[in-house]
């Protein structure tokens, strides 16, 4: 079968290996967002994820928002996104509109791929009934579906999609070796046939829960040592000299990924009658962390005899990690919400989030200098550009903060 590629979805995960399987195959980008998809047709890529000569040298590819153009295709993949709602349990809205949709042109011998993670058995449980509802055609027989979970870092410019071997997986023998066969043709990095869609489903999401409760035991050591008053980063770097010690690093837990995909796991795993403690309880650490550092900042403030209500405090990155334009799910702004209960003024500055993004998603209006009359000064994100702050302009009686501790030593007042 000659693959006519569509992919729903043009985000993080969805634009990259639309690139990438470009390089061989036809292929439809399909958004629902308008103004996206008038962007990448200009060459324009806000995730950053993608460059504008990728974009311009892609003949192969074509971008749209309307439905219709779905219709030609024949082998489907979903990277649409799968959140939370405000009481951590999956939002899969997204994921059943996008089944919706591709049902409506889905014909026989026709393959749906989903890289969404998910929890297992959502593909077969949750999206398959969709595509057999709408489409009037019958699972297995006239359709089949495959799942190969997305590896995408945003942010890493070393490891592009076609460098991160991806797990594969299909809902028959025959389609899993196609499935298979389709990916291995794109990715240099090659693929893995898991053997069956839940067991490729399952690998994705214990993927992230495995960081997560990594980072959630660093992150309990950090507030260990800060009441034993000792440099969590020193302690770190001292047990880092055994070969065998996991290099993992205290920090805010944000992102659509590893701070969302543990609740995917876990809201299975009460599905099926077991309550999972230690991934509910690195959760419960990590969505703690802001709070925790706007209290050190506070106290900080307090020792230096620095007027906290009315105080006016300058928050240095939004984004949920390092080098990369996503706000969505950064817990950065727990930071902000804890400081403004005690009425302090927050300032945020990140050049590289959308300014309206934020504003919408937040309320807040990015400042665009860093002047140097704030109290309290809180280095939330590691963006390259925050390393050539000139920390001397700042207040000598203003708190620092670092909580990635990537400041020279000296500089900062303290850092998880």
């Amino acid at each position: 079968m000659e693959h006519k590629v569509a992919i729903i979805g043009l985000g993080y995960v969805g634009l990259p290996l639309a690139i990438a399987a470009a390089e061989k195959y036809n292929v439809t980008g399909f958004d629902i967002n308008a103004k996206r998809i008038e962007e990448l047709n200009t060459g324009f890529d806000r995730t950053n994820e993608v460059e504008s000569s990728a974009l311009a040298s892609s003949p192969n590819l074509n971008f749209t928002s309307e439905a219709q153009d779905l219709a030609h295709a024949n082998f489907y993949i979903v990277t649409v996104p799968t959140p939370i709602d405000q009481n951590n349990n999956p939002d899969l809205s997204l994921l059943k509109r996008a089944s919706g949709l591709i049902g409506k042109y889905l014909k026989k011998d026709d393959i749906v791929v989903y890289e969404s993670t998910v929890f297992p058995g959502c593909t077969e449980d949750e999206c398959v009934p969709v595509l057999e509802e709408v489409s009037g055609l019958t699972f297995n027989k006239e359709f089949y579906c495959g799942y190969s979970p997305e590896r995408i870092n945003p942010g890493d410019k070393d490891r592009g999609v076609k460098d991160i071997l991806k797990v594969t997986s299909g809902s028959t023998v025959k389609i899993a070796n196609t499935v298979d066969k389709f990916y291995a043709s794109i990715i240099t990095a090659g693929t893995h046939k898991a053997s069956s869609i839940q067991v490729a489903e399952a690998a994705k999401v214990i993927e992230n829960a495995q960081r997560d409760i990594n980072i959630a035991f660093v992150n309990e050591l950090a507030l260990i040592f800060s009441r034993l008053g000792i440099n969590t980063h020193e302690v770190l770097e001292a047990a880092a000299t055994k070969w065998n010690f996991l290099p993992f690093k205290p920090g805010l837990v944000g992102g659509h990924c590893i701070g969302v995909d543990p609740y995917y796991l876990t809201h299975k795993a009460e599905n099926v009658g077991y309550l999972p403690e230690v991934i509910l309880a690195g959760r419960r650490i990590n969505d703690n962390m802001g709070k925790h550092v706007a209290q050190e900042v506070l106290k900080l403030m307090a020792s230096k005899e620095l007027e906290i209500v009315n105080s006016k405090v300058l928050i240095l990155g939004l984004t949920f990690k390092e080098n990369c334009p996503d706000i969505r799910n950064t817990k950065v702004i727990d930071i902000a919400k804890e400081l403004e209960q005690y009425n302090v003024q927050v300032s945020v500055h990140d050049p590289l989030a959308n300014a309206q993004e934020v504003k919408i998603e937040y309320g807040y209006d990015l400042i665009q200098e860093i002047t140097p009359d704030y109290s309290a000064y809180i280095l939330a994100v590691a963006h390259d550009e925050f390393q050539t702050i000139n920390w001397s302009d700042i207040s000598k009686n203003s708190v620092i903060y670092d909580v990635k501790g990537i400041l020279p030593s000296g500089i900062s007042d303290d850092s998880l």
